[in-house]
């Protein structure tokens, strides 16, 4: 079966980079779903069963002077256009207001489809310094190696803020803690330390072949 699933720009990349294998998204439900040990086991996760099909909606355009014009894509735009293709804007600033939000994104659009490998239930909180890797974050080191950090880059893969990075006195040494901040860059700091439970998604990219 196959569902979609929004991602921002930079957790796009970071499943181009093959960094991102998780995703955790709030489990949304009635209070009478749970119970004192945990997720009443009735839940369903929204997102699908192992083996499924994820088909990624991100932020895209339709552009170029052919009809119909080409799918391009926000999140490594203008490396995303096919080089044969002319008449396409250089630059993101460039494009304007035609950038469609994710949401209005159809299935024949979408270029990444990923493959559920595991799914489970678990407070925010719980999670391990390789789930918070998994989540997308990068490793940099600005010493030469003596210390690494993790973050989210810019489109260029260095730190900073040009478009959608963190500076790099946001990146952490404890992933878990820069998975915090992206936490919170995303759902607010409250429901950082609200704890929620959620569903925690593990998959794998693959391609309309396999």
């Amino acid at each position: 079966m196959e569902r979609p699933i929004l991602f921002s720009g930079p957790m796009v990349r970071a499943i181009l980079r093959g960094q991102k294998t998780q995703t955790r998204r709030v489990i949304k439900g009635p209070a009478e779903g749970y119970n004192a040990h945990g997720i009443n086991t009735l839940f369903r996760c929204p997102y699908g069963k192992p083996g499924d099909i994820l088909w990624v909606r991100e932020t895209w355009a339709e552009v170029g002077s052919f009809d119909p014009g080409i799918t391009v894509y926000r999140a490594d735009y203008p490396d995303c256009i096919p080089g044969q293709f002319e008449n396409v804007p250089e630059s993101i600033e460039e494009m304007g207001n035609v950038w469609k939000p994710s949401i209005h994104m159809h299935r024949h659009r979408c270029r990444l489809l990923l493959e559920i490998v595991s799914v489970r239930a678990e407070r925010l909180h719980d999670l391990s310094q390789e789930d918070a890797k998994a989540e997308g974050l990068s490793r940099l080191s600005k010493d030469g190696g003596a210390t690494y950090k993790y973050g989210i880059p810019d489109r260029d893969g260095l730190p900073g803020n040009d478009n959608d990075g963190w500076h790099w006195h946001e990146w952490e040494v404890d992933p878990r803690k820069a998975f915090k901040l992206l936490w919170a860059k995303i759902n607010g700091v409250k429901n950082w330390y609200a704890n929620p439970w959620v569903w925690v998604v593990e998959f794998k990219r693959v391609t309309a072949d396999e």
